[in-house]
């Protein structure tokens, strides 16, 4: 193993999480006691405890109260349009500088944060969706990222209303990634984005794109047979076809098909065979040299749900209406774990011939946000008492 001659300090890392937030959000100071770099260590000690604001600001003994704190945020940050064009360009500041290089795979994704409570203003800005912890619904972010030497590195950010066609959702995010300075390669789309209004739009702007096709129609086991997508399950051998998609307008789509018939085998010696899966993908613009290029390149995409586990390791916890101030909390978890990944590239990497060597086992998430919650620890000091209605028994 090669020798270190440098080292990276817990000062060194928050200093750039606050002035690459600051630099992009710009929140101006909104009192003596509320200026922007207090609230940022607020935010970020609530981040790294999985914390709320109230929590962070009785934790902390010489913190402001959190009701201050609310009216400092709500008075400082921007409408909800601006705040969604900050959080990009700061996700896209944080990029490493070789994703611009070349053209690369773009990942996009729907994450669902499930939501108990009521609109703030409109009902089209709850989500309504399958069930998911006990509701139906939640806020739904969009999210596009782009792996490079095992870093996933979030490009691009869009809060998703109920209402919005999903051809609007994927346009905005593949223009954020092109904001960035990011070529597209290739465009790898969750199951949810498989629809005539998306595949038109992605063929219309040239982007070549590879998602799961959605198993629609007459299943197998109906009196009259399979009709739709679940025709192709039926299938017992891989191989391609063709299938036209007919949207609620009447137009008509063809996308060319790949049919990946799998036979799982036993996990161990003696166990029960399981039932052989047929995986059906759709895809325009690449000419794939098999099945098996199919199917694993669809599963690099699969790193997203890492990246969705690792924004819950930083999320604060919330129960306030409004979109906004949920938007911002979203968008920090993402900020910071993009500053996680340019501490791996830039940092810890090791240089050599041709790309770097990048081991994210060297300094885990949790412990990068354990600096910045000590940092604010160290800050405003912790509160290591509780009012109490009885004495302490000695």
């Amino acid at each position: 193993m090669r020798q270190r001659h440098y080292t990276v300090t817990a000062a060194q890392v928050q200093r750039h999480a606050r002035e690459n937030a600051q630099h992009y959000l710009r929140l101006p100071d909104h009192g003596p006691k509320t200026k922007a770099p207090v609230l940022f260590a607020l935010l970020f000690w609530a981040a790294a405890r999985l914390a709320s604001i109230a929590a962070a600001c009785k934790a902390l003994r010489d913190a402001p109260c959190d009701q201050a704190v609310r009216d400092a945020l709500f008075a400082t940050l921007p409408e909800f349009p601006e705040l969604q064009r900050r959080l990009n360009r700061a996700l896209a500041g944080g990029a490493p500088r070789a994703l611009r290089r070349r053209p690369q795979r773009v990942a996009l994704d729907l994450t669902l944060l499930p939501y108990y409570g009521l609109p703030q203003s409109d009902p089209e800005e709850i989500y309504k969706g399958p069930c998911k912890a006990g509701t139906h619904h939640a806020h739904a972010y969009a999210t596009a990222y782009v792996i490079c030497q095992g870093c996933r590195v979030t490009l691009g950010l869009r809060a998703v209303h109920h209402s919005d066609p999903w051809d609007a959702v994927v346009r905005d995010l593949l223009r954020q990634v092109r904001r960035a300075g990011v070529r597209v390669r290739l465009v790898l789309l969750d199951r949810g984005f498989y629809s005539a209004a998306v595949i038109r739009y992605l063929r219309r702007a040239r982007y070549p794109f590879l998602m799961p096709v959605i198993r629609r129609g007459r299943r197998p086991d109906h009196p009259e047979g399979a009709s739709g997508t679940w025709a192709f399950t039926t299938r017992r051998r891989s191989g391609w076809a063709e299938y036209t998609l007919t949207d609620r307008a009447g137009q008509r789509v063809t996308v060319a098909l790949c049919l990946c018939y799998r036979r799982e085998p036993p996990q161990r010696p003696g166990a029960r065979k399981r039932r052989p899966q047929m995986w059906l993908y759709a895809y325009w613009g690449v000419q794939p040299p098999s099945v098996g290029w199919v199917r694993e390149t669809y599963r690099r995409r699969f790193g997203i749900e890492s990246s969705y586990r690792q924004l819950r390791e930083g999320l604060i916890r919330t129960s306030s209406r409004s979109p906004q101030l949920r938007l911002l909390f979203v968008g920090l978890a993402l900020l910071l774990r993009n500053v996680y990944v340019w501490l791996h590239w830039e940092v810890l990497a090791y240089r050599r011939r041709g790309y770097r060597a990048v081991d994210l086992n060297q300094l885990p998430l949790k412990a990068v946000l354990r600096w910045l919650a000590a940092w604010a620890e160290a800050l405003f000091g912790l509160s290591l008492d509780q009012a109490a209605a009885r004495p302490f028994p000695d």
